[in-house]
């Protein structure tokens, strides 16, 4: 679905990301694990064009979108849900559904589209003409979510989902991404829940410092012994 070569990408002189390669098969949940400023973030932005690849490419399926404009990638099919939610606070709860129709393009998106949000989320249907700046943190992350869902992804890029979440949410919201994975959707998910992210996905990769330092079976890397002291303050039994 996804095939990421030798993808590199500078700030300011600084290379974040260092000739990473990955794929993301389809029907799969793949997560990206590592400490903060690793580059997971930084990965997510080049392939969903937010920020330009200074080397590399990036393909879904058999179509290159290297140093596409982000609108175009996201026609294509390929919608990123942002860290920290990024909802339109003064619209209401319907109206940013709405907006996440303009990135499924002529792929089309109608009123099914709404109902299998609602589906999901039965919030937000309760909260329809509620002011999305006035919902928990746990009902905009679904909004957001629910708003990339209207746009009809075929790959959906998660970043950071559990970020400033209790617990309980977390786990609905992850129960979610599960039920969205089993309807045939692929995730390529970016989590500093590490524990969380390994048991939900099916394959994972380890970013440290711009590049992939582990990948692989995502039960594999859970019950490896130098990623759970790192990453889990235990050794795998």
């Amino acid at each position: 679905m996804l095939t990421i070569e030798n993808l590199s990408v500078g700030y300011s002189g600084i290379r974040a990301l260092r000739g990473v390669s990955l794929t993301v098969r389809q029907g799969e949940i793949f997560a990206l694990i590592g400490p903060n400023g690793a580059g997971k973030s930084t990965l997510l932005n080049a392939v969903s064009g937010m920020v330009p690849a200074a080397e590399g490419s990036v393909r879904l399926e058999d179509e290159t979108i290297t140093g596409r404009p982000a609108h175009r990638i996201a026609r294509s099919g390929l919608i990123q849900v942002p860290e920290g939610r990024r909802v339109i606070a003064p619209l209401n709860v319907r109206e940013n559904l709405e907006l996440g129709r303009q990135a499924a393009g002529q792929r089309g998106s109608d009123s099914s589209d709404l109902d299998k949000v609602h589906s999901l989320f039965p919030i937000l249907a309760e909260r329809r003409d509620q002011l999305a700046g006035s919902l928990s943190g746990g009902q905009q992350q679904m909004l957001a979510i629910g708003r990339a869902l209207m746009g009809r992804p075929r790959i959906l890029l998660l970043d950071e989902p559990s970020l400033g979440l209790a617990p309980v949410i977390i786990r609905e919201v992850f129960n979610a991404l599960v039920k969205l994975n089993a309807q045939g959707l692929t995730i390529l998910l970016v989590e500093q829940n590490a524990k969380m992210a390994l048991e939900t996905a099916h394959r994972a990769a380890v970013i440290e410092q711009g590049r992939v330092v582990h990948s692989g079976d995502a039960n594999a890397l859970m019950n490896d012994p130098v990623v759970a002291d790192h990453y889990f303050g235990r050794a795998a039994a």
